[in-house]
């Protein structure tokens, strides 16, 4: 037997104010005292954006503060959902490009389907996310929210089907006043369907869906997995329950320069709008979509409360020049092209003393064979670059050897270089893909017996290997060990990543990643 549901005395039917009708100011003034929480209704139903305010407290701990993006986005969103509602064909696909950390998860996948029930309870979505795990926990929040205490003190008709109550895939349902002393009758209504990249929808159909990054930083750096997200969101875009009206809502921030959102522009061009809000503007504004929305930043920040100049300083340094231009600028590409100050390194006559020195590896970066080439007859380097921290948080290149070498002359320059530096002096070497560069890996292991040596299997493409080093060394936190290698290190970084040769820079870049166990910051879940 279904369960009596009891009625809350908090809301009642919202009283049409109007003096057309034969009611008063003074009736309409008594009923709006005697109902705040009918006025309270009334302005979450005129603006998603009074919702996003209202529900706040039920989804952060943290004091809700507004900044101008955030309206903004509230009325696309709006503007999108009531032509859905009314069964017109929608203007435009709606894409949104903004930096981590300024609210957009909760913004648009967590508040907004819900907001849309609220007026049209019928309305289906389905929601999905890189990540299995994320997307449950955006569609948790969603549900949490309509059970809490304060939506329902507010939307007592609206609730969640007791045996279609699954995290990743639950039911709304409506609750209709039915005849004196009997039950309200239920009318079933819409749905929030969670997935993720990689993963079927097949069977459901939304008249809006929505992706949540559709790819982390990580997987951004691989064209396979790129490829893969791109593959899936153009069938995901299927899954219509109107071709024609179904909104499809895509937000993130830029990880690549064919990512996701990318792809889709280039795809469907004007029948997208494209929403796009760097995190700053310091060094030009291009890159903001519409245009229009230049005038709203203030002192070039986009949010001076969330994204403060001194919040921005600390995400360079966590994310590195590529991942800030990528995530924060909403650009893959650094501003100012090369991404090492090379007039940064500091040269040095000699070492620190030794109590200065917390560590030293050495890292190879092997070619395969002498005659190995570029495609232009210019044969690949090993390079071995040398370096050192210090207990000030500084680093020094020490040496650097390079040359083309053929596998046997090579291993045995390895060797003997490990006997030069010493046994104190950890060594690493890159392992490229497959059987042959783990054949040569195995090689050089062997090779090195009596030394501490290792293996590594780095991941993401150079650029994004070298960002973390490009940070100390703009930083002035590198120095350079007198040496005739000098020059050509310091040309390679300059022109990096355009250089012809990238070699010293990935031997470098994985040297410092050794010793400060630094991996690419990953900040996308931040909501």
């Amino acid at each position: 037997m279904q369960k009596q549901i009891i009625k809350s005395k908090r809301a009642k039917p919202i009283l049409p104010i109007k003096e057309d009708e034969g009611l008063s100011k003074t009736k309409i003034m008594h009923w709006l005292i005697e109902n705040p929480y009918q006025i309270q209704r009334e302005k979450n139903n005129r603006h998603f954006f009074n919702f996003v305010k209202w529900a706040w407290p039920e989804i952060s701990s943290e004091k809700f503060i507004t900044n101008w993006h955030i309206e903004y986005i509230c009325e696309v969103l709006q503007e999108g959902a009531e032509r859905v509602a009314m069964n017109l064909p929608k203007k435009q696909d709606i894409i949104i490009n903004v930096p981590p950390g300024s609210s957009k998860t909760t913004i648009v996948s967590i508040m907004f389907p819900v907001w849309c029930w609220t007026r049209w309870y019928w309305m289906k979505f389905i929601t999905a996310s890189w990540s299995f795990d994320l997307s449950l926990e955006s569609a948790e929040k969603s549900r949490d929210l309509v059970r809490s205490e304060r939506f329902q003190a507010i939307y007592p008709e609206i609730g969640i089907k007791e045996d279609k109550d699954r995290v990743g895939n639950f039911r709304v349902i409506k609750k209709e006043p039915s005849s004196p002393g009997r039950m309200d009758r239920i009318l079933f209504g819409g749905n929030r369907y969670s997935t993720s990249v990689g993963t079927s929808a097949m069977g459901f159909h939304g008249h809006i869906n929505l992706w949540d990054d559709a790819s982390n930083p990580k997987q951004s750096q691989s064209k396979t997995m790129l490829d893969a997200a791109n593959s899936w969101v153009d069938e995901f875009s299927t899954r219509k329950v109107n071709k024609e009206v179904t909104l499809m809502i895509g937000i993130q921030q830029k990880l690549h320069q064919n990512d996701t959102s990318a792809h889709l522009i280039k795809k469907h061009g004007d029948k997208i709008k494209h929403i796009c809000l760097p995190g700053e503007i310091f060094n030009g504004s291009e890159n903001v979509k519409p245009q229009e929305l230049v005038s709203n930043y203030k002192d070039g920040l986009l949010d001076p409360v969330r994204l403060s100049v001194n919040a921005l300083k600390e995400l360079e340094s966590s994310l590195g020049q590529y991942g800030y231009a990528a995530q924060i600028l909403q650009t893959p590409t650094p501003a100012s092209g090369g991404m090492f100050k090379v007039d940064h390194f500091n040269l040095i006559e000699r070492m620190p003393i030794e109590m200065d020195i917390i560590e030293i590896v050495r890292y190879w970066d092997k070619a395969g064979t002498k005659e190995q080439a570029d495609g232009k007859g210019k044969a690949c380097y090993t390079v071995g670059t040398k370096m050192a921290r210090l207990t000030n948080n500084r680093f020094v290149v020490m040496d650097v050897k390079r040359g083309r070498w053929a596998s046997e002359e090579r291993e045995d320059i390895i060797l003997s270089t490990a006997k030069s530096d010493g046994v104190e002096v950890k060594i690493y070497y890159e392992q490229e893909p497959g059987s042959g560069g783990k054949q040569s890996a195995e090689a050089t292991t062997k090779n090195l017996t009596g030394f501490t040596a290792y293996a590594d299997l780095p991941h993401g493409d150079k650029v994004y290997r070298a960002d973390p080093f490009s940070v100390s060394v703009n930083n002035g936190q590198v120095s350079l060990l007198k040496g005739e290698w000098n020059k050509e290190y310091i040309e390679e970084f300059r022109f990096f990543p355009f250089s012809m040769y990238k070699d010293q820079v990935d031997a470098s870049s994985g040297a410092y990643s050794k010793l400060t166990g630094s991996k690419q910051v990953e900040i996308y879940g931040r909501r």
